[in-house]
């Protein structure tokens, strides 16, 4: 790691389309102050933080748009997939969403800005574009790596894997400029805790434990598959996380299915990390940075309902490299679940998931 003489500023950009791309922009952050105390960090959703009021509805619209018709989500992002974001596209950005950005970094005056979402990132290359000289480093938080990401003005791409460089590198974009990095997770999630000591703490049984969780906005909404999960609540612990849909967590409060000693139903809690170390199997959707969290516990997971696009991505790459498996059926749940029951642990590959390290420090990257 080179030795920093003198402080740096680095802002930090993301977006609040789900919570990942915000959550590896706080992991970037938390590495680098712990790395010196001559880095100083700075994480802004930058549409929340310029249109406070108008932001939330346009995120609803988003998620509705995923919950309802994921088709029609689909079927925009494969349309753009190979494309990078063109003059028009940032301008449009820019002028509507992100008039204000110029003003913020003059107030912060980074030296290096970060963004872990496309729509931040294509604003500042617009502006490096016209002008603006400070680096610009891409932080893509998926398993393969969307049109949107790539832009010429970008001075690095940090990467998770060697599939994305190579895809990068046949779009003519410079190896020079391509870090293999991992995405990034909370230095917490590095620390393992002892399962019969956290369970103590949350108050859980030492019994076989099934963590369930739907996203930071809490997209559980496959009713089939709660039903059956609830019919196995006398031979197991169930955690269900729903994020921030405290909507849909409320109900499930008061709904007399889920009220039983084994059934544990969460909102958004910072905890996860533990809740991971407490449990022995998860059934998550497959976004990039609970994905990566899950590895790093080395924790199995079985993935359901992906998104169409980046999450159904995310899916293919840890099939591909038997990191995990997909839920298809109540039969192959069943199945999954007997094996819980009978042997308390389940494992999908000969080696310890820790072993594959997709995943890896990128603060040395950084600074």
């Amino acid at each position: 790691m080179s030795h920093i003489l003198h402080r740096k500023n680095i802002l930090i950009l993301s977006e609040g389309f789900g919570t990942g791309h915000t959550q590896a922009a706080y992991a970037i952050s938390e590495g680098l102050k712990n790395q010196s105390t001559q880095i100083h960090t700075k994480v802004i959703e930058l549409g929340s933080s310029l249109h406070p009021y108008l932001a939330p509805h346009f995120f609803n619209v988003y998620r509705k748009t995923l919950n309802v018709q994921p088709k029609i989500y689909a079927k925009l992002y494969y349309s753009k997939y190979k494309n990078s974001p063109g003059p028009i596209t940032q301008m449009i950005l820019h002028r509507v969403f992100y008039a204000k950005t110029t003003q913020l970094i003059h107030q912060f005056n980074p030296d290096i800005i970060l963004c872990t979402h496309p729509f931040p990132n294509a604003v500042i290359a617009r502006l490096k574009r016209l002008g603006l000289s400070i680096p610009l480093y891409t932080i893509v938080t998926d398993y393969d790596i969307h049109g949107a990401w790539m832009t010429t003005e970008t001075d690095k791409y940090l990467i998770p894997t060697e599939e994305i460089k190579q895809k990068l590198m046949n779009k003519n974009i410079p190896e020079k400029k391509i870090i293999v990095s991992g995405i990034p997770v909370h230095p917490k999630f590095w620390k393992k805790s002892e399962k019969k000591l956290i369970r103590e703490k949350f108050q859980l049984k030492n019994k076989p434990t099934l963590l369930v969780m739907g996203g930071g906005w809490g997209m559980l909404n496959y009713s089939q598959l709660l039903e059956y999960l609830l019919s196995w609540k006398e031979k197991i612990q169930i955690i269900i996380c729903m994020g921030n849909n405290d909507k849909a967590r409320k109900k499930m409060d008061t709904d007399p299915l889920f009220q039983h000693e084994n059934i544990h139903v969460l909102g958004f809690t910072k905890n996860v990390d533990e809740l991971m170390d407490a449990s022995d199997l998860l059934i998550t959707k497959p976004g990039g940075v609970t994905c990566t969290e899950g590895l790093v516990k080395g924790l199995p997971m079985l993935f359901y309902n992906p998104i169409p696009g980046h999450e159904e991505n995310n899916c293919q790459f840890f099939l591909n490299h038997q990191l995990a498996k997909k839920l298809t059926s109540i039969d192959e749940l069943k199945f999954w679940l007997d094996q819980l029951v009978k042997h308390e642990k389940v494992q999908f590959t000969s080696k310890p998931l820790s072993r594959y390290k997709y995943s890896v420090d990128i603060i040395d990257c950084l600074v």
